[in-house]
């Protein structure tokens, strides 16, 4: 018991701040949090050393946010994918480069929140916790090549996102 107390005391906040970004409420978010521990600790004879146990948590944490959100049948709208040229993204990141980092944050935290739940876990997993593609694709149950391509159409619908909410700045760049 007090070595899963560790566990929870080093671990709750990264799962906090993924069912966070998930769930969206805040109370929504400490339930499945609590739940995600409550299953661990139930589960934990299953754990096998194959991959780190903070990839094995952030698996039950996405599984519990998923089955919360279907049951709510909340649906999903979906943007086209836009084609997007390797100056186009220069442009971007030359756009950004010159602005604040407070900017930075504020327009992506603004275009994450627009996307997709799916969208936005891989997102996060990957350019805010640092997971690798193996690890993402445990914990979400994709292939490797699917987290790829997943994580590289999502950029693109943060790019169209943002491309819309930062029109009039995107063409004074180009």
């Amino acid at each position: 018991m007090a070595a899963f107390s560790e566990l929870v005391v080093r671990y709750q906040d990264m799962v906090y701040s993924l069912a966070l970004k998930l769930m969206k409420n805040s109370m929504d978010a400490e339930e499945v949090a609590q739940d995600t521990f409550v299953k661990a600790y139930q589960k934990l004879d299953s754990y096998q050393s194959k991959s780190k146990f903070s990839t094995w948590l952030y698996s039950i944490t996405y599984n519990g946010c998923i089955s919360e959100l279907r049951k709510r049948r909340i649906t999903f709208a979906s943007i086209e994918d836009q084609k997007m040229s390797d100056e186009d993204e220069r442009n971007i990141y030359d756009y950004f480069s010159a602005n604040k980092k407070e900017d930075q944050d504020r327009y992506l935290t603004l275009a994450l929140g627009q996307l997709p739940e799916d969208d936005q876990v891989l997102l996060t997993l990957y350019y805010y916790e640092n997971q690798s593609m193996d690890e993402i694709s445990a914990i979400t149950d994709l292939t490797v090549s699917n987290v790829k391509i997943k994580i590289h159409r999502a950029r693109k619908k943060v790019y169209s996102i943002l491309q819309e909410t930062l029109k009039e700045e995107i063409y004074n760049l180009l």
